[in-house]
């Protein structure tokens, strides 16, 4: 396992917290705690929801008052991203301007069952990474850990065809062929799909072909990613950004607001019926500060995003504005959304 999957940016008193006990709080992304010896492997011998407990308890615990606090007054536009998202644009078709929902949909531990990184240590030699590459990590680092990660990968023989069949091979998270089956099942005005991920192209692109739901997406924003002509997969940062909580290389609160409002422009100002976002981690729980009252957040149930939701309405009631629906299956999404659809 790559645990140093973690957070971009731990908070120092976090991490001082953590290492005092020789355990290191981690948090890659957001998507997913993990609670690890010297930042490399679990320890413990508990259940994974009971680890998952612990970290999100000690984690919000320490992190509290600056997470409810991050995003919620929106900075200004990193210079260059705006740019960066209308040449992207310019190289596709116009989008339809006349869907009624606008959906969001974080990508590991919400449309596949675990982190798409970690699957890379099992197409090393013997499916470990050495320990001199793995303690070049460095908190707030992890786009250039694992660009090492890549390159040792690519230097051990590991093919293109090898990373493709590997991620082809991860699961989707219970009901989610159900959820993206009934999505493509919709008439064309009701629902725009939008992937919001901190993975990277080729897994994400490489994914959702394989299992064909790559169709209902009508953008995809995460790391870019390509093969070289050595084989290699090279991997940049998506943006820069002014949010203190989030991972250096994205904050999906910054995608979603501009995105909306770039969407809002080319629809004359015309707004959607409503915003939904689906997600687990913590740095889902700072895009969904973006929405509305009327729209609707699906944090993954007892994942990081859930939680922080939770903590927030105990801490400062009534400033989460949208709809909570918790979610352990696709199917628990379908279901809303089937009621959303019925109501005039």
């Amino acid at each position: 396992m790559i645990c140093a999957v973690a957070h971009r940016r731990e908070a120092g008193q976090t991490q001082k917290a953590a290492k005092s006990s020789d355990e290191h709080l981690n948090w890659k992304s957001g998507s997913r705690l993990t609670l690890c010896s010297g930042g490399l492997k679990w320890r413990s011998k508990k259940s994974k929801n009971q680890r998952r407990n612990l970290c999100c308890s000690f984690l919000l615990s320490m992190m509290r008052d600056s997470v409810f606090n991050c995003c919620v007054s929106p900075p200004h536009p990193p210079t260059g991203v705006d740019e960066h998202h209308q040449q992207r644009s310019r190289a596709q078709a116009p989008p339809p301007n006349d869907r009624r929902f606008l959906i969001f949909f974080d990508f590991d531990e919400t449309l596949v069952d675990e982190c798409s990184d970690d699957c890379m240590v099992t197409v090393a030699p013997g499916g470990v990474l050495p320990s001199w590459l793995k303690d070049t990590y460095r908190p707030g680092r992890y786009n250039e850990y694992m660009q090492r990660v890549l390159a040792y990968l690519a230097e051990q023989g590991v093919t293109p065809a090898a990373i493709r069949s590997t991620v082809e091979k991860l699961p989707p998270c219970p009901g989610i062929p159900t959820l993206m089956h009934f999505l493509l099942s919709q008439s064309s005005r009701d629902f725009e799909v939008v992937c919001v991920s901190d993975a990277n192209t080729v897994f994400i692109e490489t994914w959702l072909q394989h299992l064909g739901f790559r169709p209902l997406f009508l953008r995809i924003f995460t790391n870019p990613a390509h093969f070289d002509d050595n084989g290699q997969l090279q991997l940049r940062p998506f943006h820069s950004h002014e949010c203190l909580r989030c991972p250096a290389n994205m904050c999906k609160a910054v995608v979603v607001r501009q995105y909306v409002a770039q969407r809002m422009r080319e629809r004359g100002g015309r707004p959607y019926q409503k915003v939904l976002y689906v997600g687990d981690g913590a740095n889902d729980f700072c895009p969904s500060l973006t929405l509305s009252p009327g729209d609707i957040a699906f944090p993954r149930r007892d994942f990081p995003m859930h939680k922080l939701i939770q903590e927030m309405a105990e801490a400062k009631p009534g400033e989460f504005k949208a709809s909570v629906v918790p979610w352990k299956s696709g199917e628990d999404v379908v279901n809303t959304l089937k009621k959303i659809l019925e109501r005039p």
